[in-house]
């Protein structure tokens, strides 16, 4: 057995948090400059150059990619034969989002009481964590830090089994016509189908990390997945939903079984700026 030090535990989601913030992926900026070669607006074109620009620019400052530094969202995955010592493992991933987000400069988006006084916590705590238990003795985390703007255009649906793929794709499609330019397009579509009402959820979200230079390992969701882009693209939203070839750089698709009386789906919309980053502990023997 390896044991994984609570200390080794907050630095990682410190540097995650500031990292992720302020570069993107090479996977998500080769979709961008796919998008800028084969747009045809003029005004959709210089949106996605400076789109570009900010990216070279905020990796080489170190200054956040956009002002919405997001809800801290973390896939941990932890192996069954990690040990963690030192402390509480979720304590310690919270100390590091407070860590990150004050020595990043980066800005605190929570609010205590969302309901009724809205009190900013201070520390863009708490994260959200989702726990899997898997093979091994590592501990895996995904960290993403998930905009406003964007999130707030997401939905879900409890579709009737009987409106099937037709009805899937009319509520993706009806998703992004409703959004238009608020979630800052050319944007990234998470889609989550089955499972139940929260885990629907859930994996529309974790699809999100998916890297987008690969295609599906389902040839029919990979077809799906095309198929979907290419008719949103059709909507004519455009960069910053000011019109163009490009309104949807990705989609990416993760299905579960569901009950046979149910049909859950969720669109998880993800902006241009589609930041998240993935670290690996391995700890020490024992």
């Amino acid at each position: 057995m390896k044991t994984i030090n609570c200390r080794d535990i907050t630095k990682c989601v410190k540097d995650m948090c500031i990292e992720a913030n302020t570069t993107i992926t090479p996977d998500v900026t080769k979709k961008i400059e796919d998008a800028l070669n084969t747009e045809t607006h003029p005004l959709a074109k210089e949106i996605i150059k400076q789109i570009l620009e900010n990216i070279v620019y905020s990796k080489k400052t170190k200054i956040p990619l956009c002002q919405d530094t997001g809800v801290a969202i973390i896939f941990a995955e932890i192996g069954q034969n990690a040990v963690i010592s030192g402390g509480n493992i979720s304590e310690a991933i919270q100390n590091g989002v407070k860590q990150g987000y004050k020595d990043g400069y980066l800005r605190n988006s929570m609010v205590f009481d969302p309901a009724i006084k809205r009190e900013n916590t201070n520390t863009n705590t708490p994260a959200i964590i989702y726990w899997d238990v898997v093979p091994g003795d590592k501990l895996t985390m995904h960290f993403t830090p998930k905009g406003g703007g964007s999130e707030n255009m997401s939905r879900i649906a409890m579709l009737k089994p009987t409106q099937g793929e037709k009805g899937i794709e009319e509520f993706i499609i009806e998703t992004v016509k409703i959004a238009g330019g608020n979630p800052c397009p050319p944007i990234i579509l998470g889609i989550g189908i089955g499972g139940s009402f929260d885990r629907c959820a859930y994996l529309a979200k974790k699809s999100l990390l998916q890297n987008l230079d690969k295609k599906n390992e389902d040839q029919k969701l990979a077809a799906w997945e095309e198929h979907i882009k290419d008719k949103c693209n059709e909507l004519g939203i455009g960069p910053m939903g000011l019109g163009g070839l490009n309104t949807v750089l990705a989609v990416n698709m993760l299905w579960e079984p569901c009950h046979i009386a149910s049909l859950p789906v969720a669109v998880n919309i993800q902006c241009h700026c589609a930041r998240h980053q993935t670290a690996v502990l391995s700890g020490k023997e024992d």
